[in-house]
């Protein structure tokens, strides 16, 4: 018995029809983006709002200013989200439940403040319905919001000229929900709803089953969360099945739906950003280089888990465990592939039970750092830093200064990028090292945490710190993270794994702004043709082979093998 070749076509029609669809809706999009952030009029709520917090809409903010902005913010979020959660027995609509426990009060805070959205929980078990909306859903919009806002600001660092300012963050952020992210999320939510999606504040209702026993079913505002939950990358699950419960999910048609929602902001960031310096042709390189890159990521997955490589799964005649009959292997394999190329880690099929070696995709994909084509501003920012690298080992093969956009790329520059491409990595291996070499956490998370011991049990704590430190959210569903370390170094590990990036490309913006615009020579290296594409897509390869294929090798690599 094979895989069903119908499965395999459904999935080729529905991988064609996201192209489209993302094809079509690049330049409106990204034209829209472009001018919500560059437009000189505030609209009459928007003044309202900057009354209120006591902002200045024309008066604009250095770097260090910007980032005091969105620190503070960020912090202020962190402890309203936790104080909701330790709150929630006192709280309206708690359905009954306790306060959260402080571990994982924090570590959830960290998660949704950080567009992580790790769960170490089961969330119809645990969260109320008031926690859910004010707490989890509003972070929804404004994590995403943030990371809008610091990907505009430093594509404002390219197009700057000789300025010391980069934009003004209360700016930023108002205008990124109220102009793009509420009006874009309402309409999906009616969309996911006419799909079957449920919205209401039922709680739970008892059912009797054919056998005579009695099952108790959660509601909840399920769409309006999970429509923000998609487009801002999020990925929090309502359930603890996430988009694999048929309450989120519930057909092949509202899974595609998803997927754009997922991929319609930072596959269209690149085109705001080629309208922002004032060339089209360099957002289209971007675009090029993220694209070939998700190609890869999902024709690598869908291929692997056809394939279903392994005793078990040859067996049964496909790698199906762990996946809805209702999406198949290659709706699923998409869906990973989606979710981890984009920090998004939402779920339609539990990773932990992919092939050893079609499982490792995702977990590179996060690794790559999230930039095909990332997080919603997160993923732009992260590969125009990798663009700065690219430009600069171009100029070394040359022997040119390099320049990136008319800016040079110098020491400055250069130590920004590198801290930035070597802080995730560190947050990595430095947290699964720990897990296993200090003997105390070693004895817990062994006893604990690891159900499958072994070559997959390590693969699934490294997966776990790597997905908080590239603020992605999925997990192998095999690991037990709800305990005192977990629930703490990964809620340092999202936090760092967030804001150390995000100062260092807010600095990099300040230094780029500063700058006058250089002329380009015979010897300027041109950004946006197709040798640059290849040498961008093959630095962010590079990088991400030389730092992570030691622990790839006594991971998914030694499994598949064995």
């Amino acid at each position: 018995m094979g895989v069903d070749s119908a499965d395999i076509w459904f999935g080729v029609l529905q991988i064609a029809t996201l192209i489209l669809l993302l094809a079509l809706l690049y330049r409106p999009v990204g034209d829209l983006m472009f001018r919500i952030f560059t437009g000189e009029k505030d609209a009459a709520a928007e003044r309202v709002v900057y009354r209120l917090i006591g902002v200045d809409a024309r008066s604009e903010q250095t770097w260090q200013a910007y980032t005091r902005g969105v620190l503070a913010f960020s912090l202020m979020g962190v402890l309203f989200v936790y104080a909701l959660q330790r709150l929630q027995a006192f709280l309206p609509a708690s359905l009954g439940l306790p306060a959260v426990p402080e571990g994982l009060a924090f570590n959830t805070a960290a998660s949704f403040v950080t567009n992580t959205n790790w769960q170490s929980y089961s969330p119809e078990a645990t969260m109320g319905y008031l926690v859910q909306l004010a707490g989890l859903t509003v972070q929804n919009f404004v994590s995403a919001a943030v990371g809008i806002a610091v990907a505009i600001a430093l594509v404002r660092g390219f197009a700057r000229r000789g300025q010391s300012t980069i934009g003004n963050f209360w700016v930023d952020l108002t205008r990124g929900l109220g102009r793009l992210l509420l009006p874009m999320a309402v309409v999906a939510a009616v969309v996911l709803l006419s799909g079957g999606v449920i919205q209401n504040l039922n709680g739970f209702v008892d059912a009797h089953t054919l056998t005579g026993a009695t099952q108790s079913i959660p509601g909840g505002p399920v769409a309006s969360q999970e429509a923000i939950k998609m487009l801002g990358t999020n990925g929090g699950g309502f359930f603890n099945a996430n988009s694999a419960h048929p309450f989120e999910n519930p057909t092949p048609w509202t899974n595609l739906v998803q997927l754009l929602l997922i991929l319609v902001i930072p596959i269209s960031l690149p085109r705001t950003f080629g309208r922002m310096v004032g060339d089209n042709r360099q957002g289209y390189a971007i675009l090029a280089v993220m694209s070939t890159l998700a190609i890869a990521s999902i024709a690598a997955v869908s291929a692997l888990e056809v394939a279903g490589h392994g005793t078990a799964p040859q067996l049964a005649g496909g790698a199906m465990e762990g996946k809805e009959q209702r999406f198949g292997i290659v709706g699923s394999a998409l869906y990973a592939a989606v979710t981890t190329l984009t920090s998004t880690g939402a779920v339609n099929s539990m990773h932990d039970s992919y092939t050893a070696t079609g499982g490792m995709i995702p977990l590179l994909n996060m690794m790559l750092g999230e930039v095909a084509p990332g997080g919603v501003g997160s993923g732009l920012y992260g590969m125009l830093v990798l663009a700065i690298i690219a430009v600069f080992v171009g100029g070394l093969l040359v022997g040119r200064t390099p320049e990136y956009l008319g800016k040079k790329i110098g020491p400055t520059q250069i130590k920004l990028a590198s801290l930035y491409i070597l802080v995730t990595p560190t947050l990595v291996l430095a947290g699964t090292a720990l897990s296993f070499g200090i003997p105390a956490v070693r004895a817990d998370v062994e006893a604990t945490s690891i159900l499958n011991p072994g070559i997959h049990g390590m693969t699934e704590v490294l997966y776990a710190f790597t997905s908080a430190a590239n603020n992605n959210g999925s997990a192998f569903a095999g690991l037990t993270a709800n305990t005192p370390w977990f629930n703490t170094a990964l809620g340092v590990v999202m936090l760092l794994g967030r804001f150390v990036p995000i100062v260092l490309v807010l600095a990099l913006a300040g230094s780029l702004a500063v700058q006058e615009r250089v002329p380009s020579t015979a010897g300027t290296l041109p950004t946006h043709r197709p040798q640059f594409v290849g040498l961008l897509a093959v630095v962010t390869v590079v990088i991400t082979a030389l730092t992570y294929f030691p622990v790839l090798a006594l991971g998914p690599l030694a499994e598949g093998l064995s």
